[in-house]
């Protein structure tokens, strides 16, 4: 039977907040004034959090939620924050008996755009039933709609990735130098996810390669400590010829290479010679 919550005139009741990072980091906190451990995750007592407003509605309108102070914790670092590492990181909101640990989620959503005002940063709540609005229907197009060794690839990423170390880092020209690297081209458009270092946990595209210096899509803001650890992986244009040219899985082929586009409309007919 489930709990019936607020039933009595005084409950051992808190609200607890959780934030689980696209690059696995997951944090808790509570307004308990005591650390609460459940869902195998510390929930770091943090009265200050004030939930103001929670809205839930049967239709298909995403659902709002409202939490004042979440952002203001030691563990929540300004430069996190201002990196990007919680856009788009998954969030729950639900009370806790804080007695039993007996739970109950009342909002899931994920965090939109991070924006810092007047040195304060805040959050935007996006709701899980914003995706209820997404059209499903793949559009046709020449190129592959797959995720390079994702989901309806078929490829194993552990063929096309290999762990590499950071000789130099050169901020001004977005560039840093790895140990050597064989076949470099194969790794234009990959992207080097860094498991050292102060960038540990965050995914940078490869833009251009030369020889192995590699120039990232992304701006580098602090030197990379030298031999600092990445996972580098190969990169796929989309295209049929490479997918099946080059890595023979072309029977996974997200795309429709061969039907032809609206250019074919604006085409004049030419007189046969």
């Amino acid at each position: 039977m489930s709990r019936v919550w607020f039933s009595e005139p005084l409950e051992t009741v808190a609200t607890f907040w959780r934030v689980a990072r696209r690059d696995g980091i997951c944090l808790g906190f509570t307004t308990h004034d005591a650390d609460l451990w459940f869902d195998g995750l510390v929930h770091r007592a943090m009265p200050g959090m004030l939930p103001s407003a929670i809205r839930r509605s049967a239709d298909l309108e995403p659902d709002s939620a409202e939490v004042e102070g979440a952002l203001s914790h030691d563990s929540i670092a300004q430069a996190d924050l201002a990196a990007g590492r919680f856009d788009g990181a998954r969030v729950a909101i639900g009370i806790v008996d804080w007695n039993t640990l007996e739970r109950h989620v009342l909002y899931r959503g994920a965090i939109g755009q991070v924006e810092e005002q007047d040195g304060k940063f805040t959050a935007e709540l996006v709701s899980r039933k914003a995706e209820l609005q997404r059209d499903p229907v793949p559009r046709t197009s020449p190129t592959c709609r797959a995720e390079f060794c994702g989901p309806g690839c078929g490829l194993s990423p552990s063929r096309f990735t290999i762990e590499v170390q950071v000789l130099a880092t050169d901020i001004d020209a977005n560039r840093v130098t790895i140990d050597d690297l064989v076949a470099p081209e194969e790794f234009l458009s990959g992207h080097l996810r860094w498991i050292d270092g102060p960038l540990t946990g965050m995914t940078c595209e490869i833009a251009a390669i030369s020889g192995n210096q590699l120039t990232l899509a992304a701006p580098l803001d602090q030197p990379i400590p030298q031999g600092s650890r990445a996972i580098l992986r190969q990169g796929c244009d989309r295209t049929i010829a490479t997918c099946g040219g080059r890595f023979g899985n072309a029977e996974n082929f997200r795309g429709e290479p061969f039907l032809p586009g609206n250019d074919l409309i604006a085409r004049y007919p030419s007189p046969a010679t």
